[in-house]
């Protein structure tokens, strides 16, 4: 008895609906050929610009910091620049004139006058003898008007007078004559004071200031209007009328101003 094998075939649904003919791909797209990339189109442009975002100014205070900086290091440089040429220069002016301090002594006093009058007062009359040496060999030396020599004994002004204007040229040496006069107020004590002091110590000490304004000369330059100011202290025997005075020790002290 054969066997006969049935072969079954699945029978098409009529009913099914038909399948899709629909690419796999979405629509509206491109496919590359040589890289097989699929590149999706672009998104829409906007409307509008793009927004614009300010942009922040930088701080104020840093660009006036910087400012400030820079004119203080300009100020710096140009101060030092101005110090060292003025230095250089005197530097320079001192190696090529080699200044020198004047030199000043009293040689002789003689007291014309002292004598009290009626109103419990003193007059008094000084003549000076000083000399005056210019040791430069490159610098005079003018004096000008407007001088003026005192004399004192401890806070009380004796007499005072004015040295002459005269050009002292270099290496020079000159002698003045200086007449000095004054009057004493209330001076009912002086007398005995400086009597007491002659008998205590032997002598008289005395001051002699000096102010004088001049100007220097610098070869054929003239340099701005100075003051010489000198100070000498001295000791006499004596202070009376018409009478010869000896000077036991005398020192003189100079200093330079400079007048505005």
């Amino acid at each position: 008895m054969s066997t006969d094998h049935q072969r079954i075939h699945p029978a098409p649904d009529v009913e099914a609906p038909p399948p899709s003919s629909a690419p796999l791909i979405p629509p509206n797209t491109l496919k590359s050929d040589s890289t097989g990339r699929e590149h999706y189109p672009p998104l829409p442009a906007r409307a509008g610009p793009p927004p614009a975002y300010p942009i922040p100014p930088p701080p104020y205070k840093r660009r006036k910091r910087s400012c400030c900086c820079r004119a203080f290091c300009c100020i710096f440089c140009t101060l030092l620049v101005l110090i060292v040429a003025i230095g250089a220069t005197i530097g320079i002016l001192f190696l090529i004139f080699r200044p020198k301090i004047p030199d000043y002594s009293i040689d002789t006093l003689k007291v014309t006058q002292f004598s009290p009058n009626n109103n419990n007062s003193i007059s008094a009359a000084f003549v000076v003898n000083i000399t005056a040496h210019n040791p430069n060999k490159r610098i005079g030396i003018y004096y000008l008007g407007g001088s003026s020599l005192t004399a004192w004994y401890k806070d009380t002004q004796l007499c005072q007078g004015s040295l002459p204007k005269f050009y002292q040229g270099h290496r020079n040496t000159t002698n003045l004559d200086v007449s000095l006069s004054g009057t004493v107020n209330d001076a009912s004590g002086l007398s005995s004071t400086l009597q007491q002091q002659q008998r205590d110590t032997g002598n008289i000490p005395l001051v002699l200031r000096a102010k004088v304004p001049v100007k220097i000369k610098l070869g054929k330059l003239k340099l701005m209007k100075m003051r010489f100011r000198v100070t000498c202290h001295l000791s006499i025997d004596k202070l009376a009328d018409q009478a010869e005075i000896r000077i036991g020790s005398s020192s003189c002290k100079f200093r330079l101003k400079r007048i505005f």
